[in-house]
């Protein structure tokens, strides 16, 4: 299993806002967290990743605890794409793409190898941003902006992408173009996927299987059919829904608010 989660517990100073985590991710699988606001999906992703240290249990990368791996491979075999990113000012899409390969470089190597060269060739070509990879980062629109950093972590050539919300600040077509090219790399090269996803219809369409948490804790975990349910959306957001299979596979359509 490229990425597993044992028993997982954290949150930020003494707070747990993760309680007892189990799953596992396989090769090529695309697993999608959801929930209702607060229950704790992005900060399992910042557990998975390491940006956030467990209180119990343990993260385990390509075998091994993940907080054991010096960083340099653990970005070898994990890339995140983080829900806002920082941009540096000046820095052009080539130059953002590159500094993904700096996980695989010594340190006093400075300039990409020819190798490297070709990685990040790859990635800026499997993302669409050819036209302007000499175009200063800041200057992109929001869906060229999140191809961009897409690339970075593609370049990265990771066993396992993590994704916090990468559809939020997209229109429907830019939201679909990543969805697209993520399935894409997930069937053609094998990339196990996490996202995080506000859109439960866009979780059940492209997901292979989904964790949907509630209050910190994993409610249910398994197929679209499994999980998306009338009884688990109703006890997850709270909400009456219609099931319904699509040409597009199983999607839900929201009637009204629980009654309490």
């Amino acid at each position: 299993m490229p990425i597993e989660a044992k028993k997982l517990a954290g949150g930020y100073g003494s707070t747990a806002i993760i309680q007892d985590i189990n799953f596992a991710v396989k090769t090529g699988e695309w697993l999608s967290l959801i929930g209702a606001n607060g229950s704790g999906k992005s900060t399992l992703l910042k557990l998975l990743c390491r940006i956030l240290q467990p209180q119990r249990g343990t993260v385990i990368l390509d075998g091994k605890d993940i907080h054991t791996q010096p960083p340099q491979i653990v970005a070898q075999k994990l890339a995140i794409l983080p829900q806002q990113q920082a941009i540096p000012a000046g820095l052009t899409v080539q130059q953002l793409v590159s500094l993904g390969r700096t996980p695989h470089q010594p340190w006093w190597q400075w300039e990409l190898d020819r190798e490297d060269g070709q990685k990040v060739d790859a990635a800026i070509a499997e993302t669409g941003i050819e036209a302007f990879r000499d175009r200063p980062v800041e200057l992109l629109s929001g869906g060229e902006r999140q191809r961009a950093f897409l690339a970075l972590a593609l370049a990265q050539d990771p066993q396992v992408l993590l994704l916090d919300e990468p559809t939020t600040y997209l229109d429907i077509h830019y939201q679909l173009q990543l969805l697209e090219l993520l399935k894409y790399l997930n069937q053609q090269q094998g990339l196990s996927i996490v996202t995080v996803l506000h859109e439960v219809n866009l979780a059940t369409r492209y997901s292979d299987r989904i964790a949907m948490l509630k209050q910190g804790r994993l409610w249910h975990i398994g197929t679209p059919v499994d999980v998306i349910t009338p009884d688990n959306l109703a006890q997850v957001f709270d909400v009456e829904v219609i099931v319904i299979q699509t040409p597009v596979g199983l999607q839900i359509c929201p009637v009204a608010p629980c009654v309490t």
